[in-house]
């Protein structure tokens, strides 16, 4: 074929492919965006419910904070490995209050969600609410964050993007890099304490 013909095919195409798809770039971009997994925040939820019993109270006739950290561990867990769908590991807790306590005649629900996910880790919201068995009445007991990290370096497949519906994951969502940046500040911090910790 004649050089000066496939030169002048060529530019035809780019330009019928310019007028079809847009630039090149603006496609390979779009084609990124659309690669990337996304998640509602629903579609990660975990609910776990548990009864009061006896055996689960402190001397105060509350439950024991550990045996509810237990528990925010486990359901928190379901959670991020529905948004992960890969191996991961509990790293830390934070921002955990306690708002009111758990007694007899009481039902703890756990709902926890995925909130955000960068490289390799993924934050979950854990929120504990009380029922009273006898009257129907609701509370907020507690809520904390869990943060998770998948065994694999990078993460594979590639966490999820979270994208929050109600008003309350939006409003939570919107803090995620806050967060995320506190937890950094902090690792720091720890390592700072862990090389002065006497190990005798």
């Amino acid at each position: 074929m004649h050089p000066s013909k496939t030169t002048s095919y060529g530019i035809c195409n780019r330009h019928h492919f310019s007028q079809t798809y847009g630039t090149l770039e603006s496609l390979t971009l779009e084609v990124l965006t659309m690669s990337k997994r996304q998640l509602t925040c629903h579609e990660t939820l975990s609910i776990t419910n548990h009864r009061v019993f006896s055996s689960d109270l402190n001397e105060h006739n509350t439950v024991f904070g550990g045996q509810t950290l237990s528990m925010v561990d486990n359901t928190s867990s379901i959670a991020a490995s529905r948004a992960a769908h890969q191996v991961t590991a509990t790293v830390s807790m934070d921002h955990l209050n306690f708002i009111a306590p758990f007694e007899l005649q009481d039902a703890m629900v756990f709902e926890s969600y995925v909130t955000g996910t960068s490289h390799r880790s993924l934050e979950v919201f854990v929120k504990g609410i009380g029922e009273h068995l006898l009257t129907g009445e609701r509370f907020v007991g507690f809520t904390c964050f869990v943060t998770f990290v998948t065994a694999a370096k990078p993460a594979d497949p590639e966490l999820p993007e979270i994208v929050p519906e109600t008003d309350e994951e939006k409003f939570i969502c919107a803090g995620y890099q806050d967060r995320l940046a506190e937890r950094k500040v902090d690792r720091d911090e720890q390592k700072a304490i862990f090389s002065h910790l006497n190990l005798d």
